[in-house]
């Protein structure tokens, strides 16, 4: 049984998410909390194997609250976040304090049907409870922000392993990652040198008003540029460009030269949005044989259509391995399908990355 403290001022959502839980014969609700004070006393009375934690509450709030639990009872904690642009701040910000994962606060408001959202918050919940906190893993995030145009400290990263010869370099390179994918970006994208000599684009799955606020915060502790995607913008060396959480990124080359960023808010056939696998499949389409992608933490297996297709172009696959994923699902998906050149822990893939290029 995974053991679940439910912790949030709202009586409505103590209830709608026990409901939801309960549902699953795995999981036991072993008590709930009002707010951050109380929240502390029951992870030491009642050791739940996995906590979903409220941001603003009474007496301590949320985040408050998951420093305390991180330093003296590290266990997974789940944020239940809104989904407006300030929540979402707030809400990195409990990622980078050690926050495994969030959920909507507005479950009425959402467009995606109530019952996927129950199916996705008990397989996390089993998924990640039945784990715990995956290894830690240094980043910079911890280090003071710098600002433009100061020269930053070096970052310092694992070495990588030599190339081998005649091994082909990349021309961009493209990462997909969901749950824990924003603590494992900080760990790879901020250690890369500011004279990148490729483009990068990231899918990350995040609700629309996150991923504006994620590349500022991306941009603020990185050499390269980081920022949100733009409709028909050019892709530069030196620059990371994260997918809008309102549709899917693709690449597309219009006149034949220039490669640019389109965004498309339509449904398609894809589950997650941004889709993993329609970024991918762009990519392998325009760089065939001259494509990185890489694989990090995340539930189900968006990005493996698109990674199939990436290497039967020719292009190299980095999929995060197992004991430092926060849910080795996407990474599992693409080692199974045996197209993985190499599976990575996690602090070795700045290093792999760099060394590609």
């Amino acid at each position: 049984m995974i053991k679940v403290l439910i912790v949030d001022d709202s009586a409505f959502m103590r209830n709608a998410i026990s409901s939801m839980l309960s549902s699953d014969p795995e999981i036991s609700i072993v008590g709930t909390a009002k707010d951050g004070l109380e929240a502390i006393e029951k992870v030491n009375q009642l050791k739940p194997d996995i906590v979903t934690m409220d941001v603003e509450m009474p007496r301590m709030d949320g985040l408050t609250a998951l420093k305390h639990i991180m330093e003296k009872n590290p266990i997974p904690v789940i944020m239940v976040s809104s989904l407006t642009i300030e929540g979402a701040k707030v809400t990195l910000e409990a990622l980078e304090l050690g926050a495994v994962d969030f959920i909507p606060k507005n479950l009425s408001d959402l467009s995606i049907n109530i019952v996927k959202i129950k199916e996705l918050l008990i397989e996390k919940i089993k998924y990640i409870g039945k784990k715990g906190i995956p290894k830690k893993i240094p980043t910079i995030a911890k280090k003071p922000i710098q600002t433009k145009g100061v020269e930053p400290a070096k970052p310092v990263i694992t070495a990588p392993s030599s190339r081998a010869i005649g091994e082909r370099k990349v021309s961009i390179v493209a990462i997909g990652t969901s749950t824990g994918g924003p603590k494992a970006l900080q760990s790879i994208i901020p250690n890369l040198p500011k004279d990148f000599p490729v483009p990068i684009i990231i899918a990350q799955h995040m609700p629309p008003n996150f991923t504006g606020p994620f590349a500022e915060r991306m941009n603020q502790l990185s050499q390269i540029t980081v920022k949100e995607a733009e409709e028909g913008e050019p892709i530069k060396a030196g620059t990371a460009y994260i997918a809008p959480g309102r549709g899917h990124m693709r690449l597309k080359r219009p006149r034949g030269i220039e490669t640019v960023v389109s965004i498309s808010e339509n449904k398609e056939e894809f589950i997650y949005r941004p889709s993993v696998d329609a970024m991918m499949l762009s990519v392998a389409e325009l760089f065939p044989g001259r494509a990185l992608g890489v694989i990090l933490t995340g539930m189900g297996n968006d990005g493996q259509k698109g990674l199939m297709a990436l290497k039967k172009t020719g292009g190299r696959i980095f999929a995060q391995n197992e004991e430092t994923c926060v849910v080795y699902g996407m990474p599992k998906a693409v080692v199974d399908a045996g197209i993985a050149d190499k599976v990575l822990p996690l602090e070795e893939i700045a290093g792999e990355i760099i060394n590609s290029v």
